[in-house]
């Protein structure tokens, strides 16, 4: 398949599917390869043949939505986001909750792929600012619509490659397995792992923390990110915070949200909305 070729049906077919083609630009040879072997599965000769196919079963743009899920993780990635959430924006969400009595602050990694980044964020609990709050829990949900990434995340073995940019002392939460690296168990207790679309709303409950990063903001196109946004809004505490990737934007059509000082693609939810 050229990549040509592929271009040409990745803006024809996007729209289609609530995507913006700009999002996937850079990372278009995943998507591109995905569909060059269903192509190749279903014995068609090539994308116009496939164009052909979605059009005689509506059923296929199912399949063609799962083969747009972009996959790429890795533990700490982008250091200054998870600085920020160890520096400031954990132990305020801690500082909060505790004096409202709580014991527990609750966390949602939306798009977890594998579980590189709600596994990051529990080791910052873990190993960073937990200890300072010794009568609080972190409780993480990690969500994503691929089951392939999920099951990686459920088994938490990976690649010395995914932990390259992790701090060096953080490297004895793993123990080798195989050729791999496993995250330790007591370190995978409080998170959670679902199956969830985004697009049908947040899961029940209300977060002190959603990240929600790479996603969204970046692949959706710009009405559906507005009705998501929303939700999220929604998801979270009065008070809690939105991080999103480092080089996305809130759409206008959120409300509800100011930028959490000092902290790039972090959000606070303001009282009221």
């Amino acid at each position: 398949m050229r990549d040509r070729d592929c271009v040409d049906f990745l803006q024809w077919a996007l729209p289609r599917l609530g995507m913006r083609w700009p999002g996937f630009r850079k990372v278009r040879r995943q998507v591109c390869k995905r569909i060059a072997t269903r192509v190749t599965e279903l014995g068609l000769p090539g994308l116009t043949a496939y164009r052909a196919h979605l059009d005689r079963n509506p059923g296929e743009w199912h399949v063609l939505d799962a083969m747009t899920c972009i996959t790429i993780s890795r533990f700490y990635r982008d250091r200054g986001a998870f600085a920020a959430l160890e520096g400031d924006v954990l132990p305020a969400l801690a500082v909060r909750a505790r004096g409202r009595g709580r014991a527990t602050l609750r966390a949602w990694s939306a798009g977890c792929a594998s579980g590189e980044e709600p596994y990051t964020l529990a080791l910052v609990w873990d190993l960073a600012v937990g200890p300072r709050f010794p009568d609080l829990e972190l409780m993480i949900l990690a969500t994503d619509l691929d089951p392939a990434v999920l099951r990686r995340a459920h088994e938490a073995c990976y690649r010395q490659s995914s932990l390259k940019e992790l701090p060096g002392k953080w490297r004895t939460a793993f123990e080798p397995m195989d050729s791999l690296q496993k995250l330790r168990r007591h370190h995978r207790l409080n998170v959670e792992i679902r199956h969830h679309d985004i697009r049908q709303g947040a899961p029940n409950g209300q977060f002190d923390l959603i990240l929600c990063r790479n996603l969204v903001f970046t692949y959706f196109e710009h009405e559906l990110q507005g009705s998501v946004g929303a939700q999220l809004v929604q998801a979270m505490r009065p008070g809690g915070a939105l991080m999103i990737g480092a080089h996305e934007e809130i759409p206008g059509a959120v409300r509800g949200l100011e930028p959490w000082p000092d902290a790039r693609g972090v959000f606070r939810r303001v009282q009221p909305i």
